[in-house]
């Protein structure tokens, strides 16, 4: 769970370290005029000390700490602390006025699903939300996400919202920064795919412990992400660093024939195409060559091409047939069916749509 705040004492008001050096003259009995004097500081610098308009730089904190017997870490830390308390109130001044980036993102949905803390005051839950994304202010969050939709590829046929969809790249990004994976290797990753592939008939008690632990082996980072509302996607890939890649899986459709073909186009992806691209895949197929061969690429792994064809010319698509012919080339029975309804051969109602499994978020 992401918070963004730390459990530190921040008091309303920090007197600035000038106060406790005149309180301490007073005690000693010692005009500015004579810590000037002593020190060699000008008068006039002292009374802006004393007076908060000055700071105490390290070279007069060490001037104090022979005239006054007060160690020079202490007025350090009291200018420090009071510099940041300075700054602080400044910022929230400044956040105050650009509330309005909040309206955007789903807030409450990453309240609820614990991504991140609720604040207190709409002020506070900015400060959480931007900490969240990892940005220092709403118009750099707002620069960066710009500048990285840029390199989205995703549908023009489905309506999103952008906040939504940063929201659920981000905590995709934040849960692979916490897996661990090897270094990324083409030919392992390759090898791993096949063990994978027989994972289509498991339930998920087996796969979503496995799916993950055996990626990361060939230094790709696996993660269910539940989406917000407005974001359509159905999974989404990109390159974390030069040596992790990111298979994101929104559940979106909840059935086994769309979660293991967007498993395995996104892995398409990573082995075909470029580091620099976030690809975003939407509900609805998109044109061009990357995305051709992302899908080419996940129907061959799945069933491939030479025994589908077969199949198909059989003209048999019973309920036991089908059953029959994805065990003989060893995936879930709802993955031939769901080829067999995107290819025309099934209608979408068929009967046979009861073998594709359903799977749902443990907390719905």
């Amino acid at each position: 769970m992401i918070s963004g705040e730390r459990n530190e004492y921040a008091p309303e008001r920090v007197s600035p370290p000038g106060e406790t050096l005149q309180d301490l003259l007073e005690e000693r009995g010692m005009s500015q005029a004579e810590l000037a004097e002593r020190t060699g500081r000008p008068r006039k610098t002292i009374n802006e000390i004393v007076q908060g308009k000055s700071a105490i730089t390290p070279e007069t904190a060490l001037q104090l700490e022979r005239v006054l017997s007060v160690p020079a870490r202490f007025w350090n830390n009291r200018e420090a602390n009071y510099r940041e308390h300075l700054a602080r109130k400044e910022d929230e001044t400044e956040l105050g006025k650009s509330l309005g980036w909040l309206r955007d993102l789903p807030v409450s949905f990453m309240i609820k699903k614990r991504w991140i803390e609720k604040g207190a005051r709409r002020v506070d839950q900015s400060r959480v939300v931007l900490a969240f994304f990892g940005v220092s202010s709403p118009a750099h969050w707002s620069q960066m996400f710009k500048s990285q939709r840029a390199h989205f590829r995703q549908s023009s046929a489905f309506a999103i919202k952008a906040g939504a969809v940063a929201a659920w790249l981000r905590q995709g990004e934040l849960q692979a920064r916490d897996t661990v994976t090897d270094a990324f290797e083409k030919e392992t990753f390759l090898l791993v795919l096949q063990e994978i592939r027989l994972l289509t008939k498991e339930p998920p008690a087996v796969f979503e412990e496995k799916l993950p632990r055996l990626c990361a082996r060939a230094g790709v980072a696996v993660v269910f992400v539940p989406p917000p509302p407005g974001c359509r996607a159905c999974g989404a890939t990109q390159w974390v660093s030069p040596t992790k890649a990111l298979i994101q899986l929104s559940l979106r459709y909840k059935t086994d024939d769309q979660l293991w073909f967007t498993f395995f186009h996104e892995a398409g992806h990573i082995l075909k195409h470029s580091k620099r691209t976030v690809f975003l895949e939407g509900p609805k197929p998109r044109q061009g060559r990357m995305e051709d061969e992302a899908n080419r690429f996940a129907s061959e792994i799945l069933i491939p091409q030479t025994d589908y064809l077969a199949f198909v010319e059989g003209g048999n698509f019973s309920r036991s047939a089908i059953t029959e012919f994805a065990s003989s080339i060893g995936v879930a029975p709802g993955i031939v069916v769901g080829r067999l309804q995107h290819d025309q051969h099934l209608p979408w109602n068929s009967p046979c749509s009861s073998l594709k499994r359903s799977f749902r978020w443990v907390d719905e």
